[in-house]
């Protein structure tokens, strides 16, 4: 079922629709990188940022509708826990996993497309700060969830540790733009000597 007798999505109805966007996020991307083509963008750079892009859309947005369907028929709605650690040991498996992937395309793609997100501590920063943003949002809804600094240090580490895994790809090109700045820098310099 997609929608539940309040017309709510359901669990099934989120995941049942991110399989169906599917082919529409695999044709988004070369349609975005032909576009960026059109527009004088080298073909690495063009399919390097529209794989990210929608790769960041398509691997984050279903992880945050779930966060914000309904649960618990409105029993727990308000509920708040601030104690680090607590929540993780009644989590399980799935919530555990959950939580590490909600922005983990953010933290994987994020360095790739944003250089201004080519660091592990800016990207634990702004995952951070969505995941505090998703629980105030289950706070102050009445939407029957229960916010939890879990979910926040999961979330966030979820995405970090995607950077992590990306590093590879996003680092070297940091470090030559760099380098490349620093030269230009030092010719300024000696220029004008």
């Amino acid at each position: 079922m997609i929608v539940n007798e309040s017309g709510s999505l359901t669990e099934t109805g989120v995941v049942m629709l991110t399989v169906l966007a599917l082919p529409a996020a695999v044709m988004a991307v070369p349609v975005l990188a032909t576009l960026r083509r059109a527009l004088g963008v080298a073909w690495p750079r063009a399919w390097r940022y529209s794989l990210a892009e929608v790769a960041i859309v398509y691997g984050t947005v279903p992880g945050v509708l779930l966060t914000l369907l309904p649960g618990n028929n409105g029993i727990l709605s308000g509920n708040v826990s601030l104690v680090p650690l607590e929540d993780m040991s009644t989590m399980g498996p799935v919530g555990l996993i959950g939580n590490l992937l909600i922005f983990a395309a953010l933290g994987f793609f994020g360095p790739i497309r944003f250089p201004a997100l080519r660091s592990v501590w800016r990207v634990l920063i702004l995952a951070g700060t969505a995941s505090a943003s998703i629980e105030a949002l289950q706070h102050l809804l009445p939407i029957g969830r229960v916010s939890s600094v879990d979910d926040i240090i999961l979330n966030a580490g979820g995405a970090a540790l995607a950077s992590i895994l990306s590093w590879p790809w996003w680092r070297r090109r940091h470090t030559r733009r760099v380098a490349s700045e620093q030269r230009r820098g030092d010719l300024v310099e000696a220029g004008s000597a």
